[in-house]
C-alpha cells in the first residue's frame, strides 16, 4: 500500500557535511528526534540542534577506535522493523526498540583517500562498515523509511514533508541511489585491494563509473546513451576534460576526441598534432610548432578533415587557433589554450573545446573492457612501443638511412591508432596516406595510395600486423616506398624479405603487434 512518511526519529552520520546543519535545523522544527555519531553530533551541537548520540541512545559506547558505533539491534531492528507487521511491531515493543523513520549517511571518504595518495593501512580504515550497513538496512525498508545518500536530496525531503510526508515514489528513488552508491563504493574497494595483490583478472569482475552526463543518443538515433567516468582515473583524458566552449559532446565525439588524444599522447618530446575522422587519423604531423604540426596534418587528407577532431599535445596559441578556424571541425582538444586562442575560437559557436591539462603526469593502468552479447572481455590496456627504432631488427640487404629511420619511427607510432588490417605512409615527422579497417592488408595498402593526397615515392610505410603474402610489399614498392617498418612472424616473412630485397626497400621487425578491432 503506498503512503507517506513524517518521520518522528532520525539517524544522522555523515562525513559529507555539507547542507546537514539547515537540514537537522529543519527536522528540529518538525519536531524530529534526532540520533548522530561522534563528528556530526559535535557538529549539530554546536549549531545548537538537539541530538542524541548514538551511545547514549543504545547504552553501548563506541569502541574498537570507532569501529563500533551503530551496528546494534536498536539501531538497525528500529531500521529494518516493519511497520505493518504484527510480529515485528511486537518484537521491537518487547526490546524497547523505537522506529528510526529517517536514515541520513554518507560514507567515510575511501575513494579521496586513495586518490590522494596514502598508506595500505590509511585505506583500510577508510573502509566504511556501519554506514553501508545503515544505508542498505532503510533502503530494503524503504516501504517504511526515509533514506539519504546524497546531500542533494536533502531539499527534496523538506519540500515533501511540508506538503504532508515523503511519497513511497521518492522512497524508492532515495533506496535505487542507495544501492547504486554502495555498490560502486564496494567495486572501488575491490578495484583498490585487486591493485594492492596484483590480481588483473579477478574471479567476479566488479564494473563500476559516476555518471558526467546523458547523451543525446549513442552511435545512432535510436540509441540512448550516457558517459561516465571510471574510478580513480587521475591520467589525462576525457573523462576528465574540461569543456571551455560549444554544444554537449556526442557519443561519436567522444570516441573520436579519444582517439585523437591518445595518438598525440604517443609524441612525449615533439608538438604534435592529430586530426581524426570515424577513429582513424585522417592526418598527423609533428612541427616546431603547434601551427605548423597542424598545416602539416591538414595536408594529409584536407577533405576528410572537414568536420572531425583535432587534438594536439602542446597549447594552443593565437597562430595555430587562426588557422584551425578555417576548418570546420568537431572539436579540438589540447593540454591549453592561451587566451588569445580562445577568443578567435569561440567565435565559432558550435565548436566544441576541451581542455585536458598536462597530458603525461600518470599513467592509467586500469583495463579496458568491451561488451560482447552475452559477456564482457577485459584486457590490458596497449601501453606498449618500442622504446627506440633501435630495437627493431633489420631484416634486409639494405639498411634504412638516418632519416627514414626517424620516418619509420612516426609511421610506427600512427599505425598502433589505425584500425586493423592498417597501413600508414609517411615522410619524417609527417602522415602522408592511411589504409585502414579493410578484409586484407593489400587492400588496405591499394586504398591508401588511392586515396593520397600527397607523393608518396619515397615515403615509408608501416603495417600494424606482419604481410601473410608478398602482395603488400609489391603493392608498397609500386607507390615508391623506400623502408618498411612491421612487426614479422609470418611463415612466409622470408619470401616477404626477399621481395623487399628485389625491390630495393629496407624493411624493420618490430616484433610488436598493434591490432585494433
Amino acid at each position: 500500500m503506498s503512503h507517506t512518511v513524517s518521520p518522528v526519529r532520525a539517524l544522522v552520520s555523515v562525513s559529507d557535511k555539507n547542507g546537514i546543519v539547515p537540514f537537522m535545523q529543519f527536522l528540529a522544527t518538525q519536531g524530529v528526534e534526532i540520533l548522530s555519531t561522534g563528528g556530526t553530533a559535535k557538529l549539530l551541537l554546536t549549531e545548537n540542534v538537539p541530538v542524541v548520540e548514538v551511545g547514549a541512545y543504545t547504552g553501548t559506547h563506541e569502541m574498537l577506535d570507532g569501529r563500533v558505533k551503530t551496528l546494534h539491534p536498536k539501531v538497525h531492528g528500529g531500521i529494518l522493523g516493519m511497520r505493518h507487521n504484527p510480529e515485528h511491531q511486537q518484537q521491537m515493543a518487547a526490546n524497547n526498540i523505537p522506529p528510526i523513520d529517517l536514515v541520513v549517511v554518507n560514507l567515510y571518504p575511501f575513494e579521496q583517500t586513495v586518490k590522494k595518495g596514502c598508506s595500505y593501512e590509511d585505506a583500510i580504515e577508510n573502509i566504511d562498515i556501519g554506514g553501508p550497513t545503515m544505508l542498505r538496512s532503510a533502503a530494503k525498508n524503504h516501504h517504511d523509511v526515509i533514506v539519504i545518500v546524497d546531500p542533494a536530496d536533502y531539499q527534496v525531503v523538506m519540500d515533501e514533508m511540508q506538503n504532508g510526508g515523503v511519497t513511497l515514489q521518492t522512497r524508492q528513488k532515495l533506496a535505487r541511489k542507495v544501492f547504486l552508491h554502495t555498490a560502486r563504493y564496494d567495486a572501488m574497494i575491490s578495484e583498490y585491494l585487486n591493485g594492492q595483490q596484483g590480481v588483473e583478472f579477478p574471479e567476479s569482475y566488479a564494473l563500476s563509473g559516476l555518471k558526467l552526463q546523458d547523451l543525446r543518443y549513442g552511435e545512432n538515433p535510436h540509441q540512448n546513451a550516457a558517459f561516465y567516468r571510471d574510478n580513480f582515473t587521475a591520467e589525462a583524458g576525457i573523462g576528465n576534460a574540461e569543456q571551455l566552449h560549444g554544444k554537449e559532446l556526442s557519443y561519436n565525439n567522444i570516441i573520436d576526441a579519444d582517439a585523437a588524444l591518445e595518438l598525440v599522447k604517443e609524441f612525449k618530446s615533439e608538438i604534435a598534432v592529430a586530426i581524426i575522422k570515424h577513429t582513424n587519423p585522417c592526418g598527423a604531423a609533428t612541427g616546431s610548432t603547434v601551427c605548423e604540426a597542424y598545416q602539416k596534418a591538414l595536408t594529409t587528407d584536407p577533405v576528410s578533415a572537414f568536420g572531425g577532431v583535432i587534438a594536439t599535445n602542446s597549447k594552443v596559441d593565437k597562430e595555430a587557433a587562426a588557422e584551425m578556424a578555417k576548418l570546420f571541425v568537431e572539436i579540438i582538444i589540447a593540454p591549453e589554450f592561451t587566451n588569445c586562442a580562445l577568443e578567435i575560437l569561440t567565435q565559432k559557436k558550435n565548436i566544441r573545446l576541451l581542455r585536458t591539462g598536462a597530458l603525461h603526469t600518470s599513467i592509467d593502468k586500469a583495463k579496458f573492457v568491451r561488451k560482447v552479447t552475452g559477456g564482457f572481455l577485459v584486457q590490458d590496456r596497449d601501453l606498449g612501443m618500442i622504446s627506440s627504432i633501435a630495437e627493431c631488427k633489420i631484416v634486409t640487404n639494405i639498411a634504412p638511412t638516418d632519416e627514414q629511420l626517424r620516418a619509420l619511427e612516426f609511421a610506427w607510432k600512427v599505425c598502433k591508432h589505425v584500425k586493423s588490417n592498417a597501413i600508414v605512409f609517411a615522410n619524417e615527422g609527417q602522415l602522408c596516406a592511411v589504409g585502414a579497417g579493410q578484409m586484407s592488408r593489400v587492400d588496405s595498402s591499394r586504398i591508401a595510395v588511392d586515396k593520397a593526397q600527397m607523393p608518396l615515392a619515397g615515403t615509408v610505410l608501416a603495417s600494424d600486423a606482419f604481410f601473410p603474402f608478398r602482395d603488400g610489399i609489391d603493392a608498397a614498392a609500386a607507390a615508391g616506398v623506400k623502408a618498411i617498418i612491421q612487426p614479422g612472424g609470418s611463415m612466409r616473412d622470408q619470401e616477404v624479405i626477399d621481395a623487399c630485397n628485389e625491390h630495393g626497400i629496407a624493411m624493420v621487425f618490430t616484433g610488436m603487434r598493434h591490432f585494433r578491432h
